[in-house]
């Protein structure tokens, strides 16, 4: 799969995962940026993207089987994992996920302005960035 169709698959799994609510006002706009194999880490690849909450914007519980850093660029996202109370993630401030970790929430903070946010994933290659939990 070339490196343009792999971001368009990985930024429509997430895409999905993060917009299966029927209001238009719970999507999610997800930019992929790159895709790239990591030197010397046979079967790793590095995934960039950003991902824009609407007001009052969330995703349905799910998982990455990755290592997610979040890098929140504007506004403020509530964001938690399986096990850890829920955090706000304001501008300039910085979330972990582990490859383990259920993301249970990921949600706008503010039901009145949008929030953006930029994820770097460190996974598998050729496995989906995200994954819906089943039963959620």
């Amino acid at each position: 799969m070339n490196k343009l169709a792999l971001g368009a698959a990985i930024g429509m799994a997430l895409l999905g995962a993060a917009s299966q609510a029927a209001d238009s006002q719970t999507q999610a706009v997800v930019k992929p940026l790159m895709t790239e194999p990591l030197s010397g880490i046979p079967g790793k690849e590095v995934t960039v993207l950003t991902v824009e909450y609407l007001p009052g914007g969330a995703s349905l519980p799910h998982r990455h089987d990755a290592d997610v850093f979040v890098y929140v660029l504007e506004g403020a996202v509530v964001m938690q994992v399986d096990g850890k109370q829920p955090v706000t993630v304001r501008k300039g401030e910085t979330f972990r996920e582990g490859p383990a970790d259920i993301h249970r929430q990921s949600m706008n903070a503010s039901k009145t302005e949008p929030a953006k946010f930029v994820v770097f994933m460190v996974k598998d290659q050729g496995k989906p960035a995200t994954r819906p939990l089943e039963g959620n």
